[in-house]
């Protein structure tokens, strides 16, 4: 399988909270790191968020010239198996464009000339099937792809070990609830050896908060 680069990035609390506990929306950047975040898509390729993401906080995905002069915009790829993307959503705007994978029996009821919609196989689990995914990005000339959530996407991308980097950057705030969503909500591992293992290649503040960096550490890869 050919695919491209792959960087995780997500903002959580001390607790390793990412939102309100029935799931609202909560910003958790500072004015530093939302910086850092505009600049690091405008490096990428295309960033990519699931259903969830798009249905919760409504995003736009696009680079701001407030934050990066003449801001290449990437594509946005959305995975949205079921089709449930409204039409007016922001990721659907002009400011870039957009690719939706979708199952293959699922079907759009509008088209617009700078989205593409993109019938998708499925996995031993009935979701979309990542591998696939990323050779057709990687097929389309995407070599840098940046998958910001939501957190059970960001969990599908780290148990199967497709990933690169893994940026946090950790707000000063504590959240709580058992409940409450995290950045990889998936249904976690079953072993010890299933682990995902982390190499630290950076720490630093930024703003009130702490920016880790880490790497996948290959080495450490479980058989498959």
């Amino acid at each position: 399988m050919n695919r491209p680069y792959i960087i995780i990035n997500c903002a959580m609390s001390a607790d390793g909270k990412t939102a309100l506990p029935l799931g609202k929306q909560l910003r958790l950047s500072s004015e530093e790191d939302m910086a850092r975040v505009y600049q690091l898509r405008h490096t990428c390729d295309a960033v990519l968020v699931g259903i969830g993401t798009v249905l919760a906080d409504d995003p736009k995905l696009t680079v701001k010239e407030k934050y990066v002069s003449d801001p290449r915009q990437p594509l946005r790829v959305i995975l949205d198996g079921g089709c449930r993307a409204p039409e007016d959503a922001l990721v659907f705007n002009t400011a870039a464009e957009t690719m939706v994978f979708t199952k293959t029996h699922c079907t759009y009821s509008f088209t617009k000339p700078h989205i593409t919609i993109q019938s998708c196989s499925e996995d031993e689990n009935g979701l979309l099937d990542l591998k696939v995914i990323l050779d057709t990005l990687y097929e389309k000339g995407i070599r840098r792809l940046l998958v910001e959530g939501g957190g059970t996407i960001i969990w599908s991308f780290l148990s199967r070990y497709l990933f690169d980097e893994l940026i946090i950057y950790i707000a000063p705030v504590i959240v709580g609830g058992k409940q409450t969503p995290t950045f990889a909500d998936g249904k976690g591992i079953s072993s010890p050896e299933n682990v995902v293992s982390l190499e630290l290649i950076e720490t630093r503040s930024l703003g009130e908060g702490v920016l880790l960096q880490y790497k996948y550490n290959h080495m450490k890869k479980r058989d498959e």
